[in-house]
């Protein structure tokens, strides 16, 4: 099955997540994208700030994004599910409709080889660790593994 869409998954939807989208939007245009929280207390919300500061100093524009929470229509609406961490991912699965294949990952799980972060289980939260820069470093690492599994790019 050839992946056109995809959708990450964090824990509150300003930090990673859409942070992902974003770096993924930049380079794979043509894909369908979104993000979402496994919670919904900053539904409606921009990415954090330091978030969307860390990234614009990278060259992606998070400012038009908004939080939403992760619904169970998002197994139908998406070739892919890619969570940022085993927490996120076990959320997801709980959620899980009865006869669903939606293929669910960990983001980490597409870390090329030759990566300085081989061997990563998780995007770590930098809303609660501060390292801003360390997560999107990790994250385009990710996004380029993607590209080329699953985006045949």
């Amino acid at each position: 099955m050839t992946t056109t869409s995809i959708l990450f998954v964090c824990l509150g939807n300003i930090c990673r997540s859409p942070s992902a989208e974003a770096v993924m939007r930049d380079r794979a245009p043509a894909l369908e994208l979104d993000s979402a929280g496994t919670g919904g207390w900053h539904a409606g919300e921009p990415p954090y700030g330091p978030m969307q500061a860390a990234a614009r100093a990278r060259g992606y524009d998070m400012s038009a994004l908004r939080a939403r929470q992760f619904r169970v229509e998002d197994f139908d609406a998406f070739d892919l599910i890619l969570a940022m961490d085993g927490q996120n991912l076990a959320d997801i699965e709980r959620q899980r409709p009865a006869g669903n294949a939606t293929p669910v990952r960990l983001f980490t799980d597409y870390l090329p080889a030759g990566s300085a972060f081989a061997g990563a289980d998780e995007v770590p939260d930098p809303y609660y660790t501060r390292d801003f820069d360390g997560a999107l470093a990790l994250i385009e690492d990710c996004a380029d593994g993607v590209l080329r599994e699953v985006a045949g790019g």
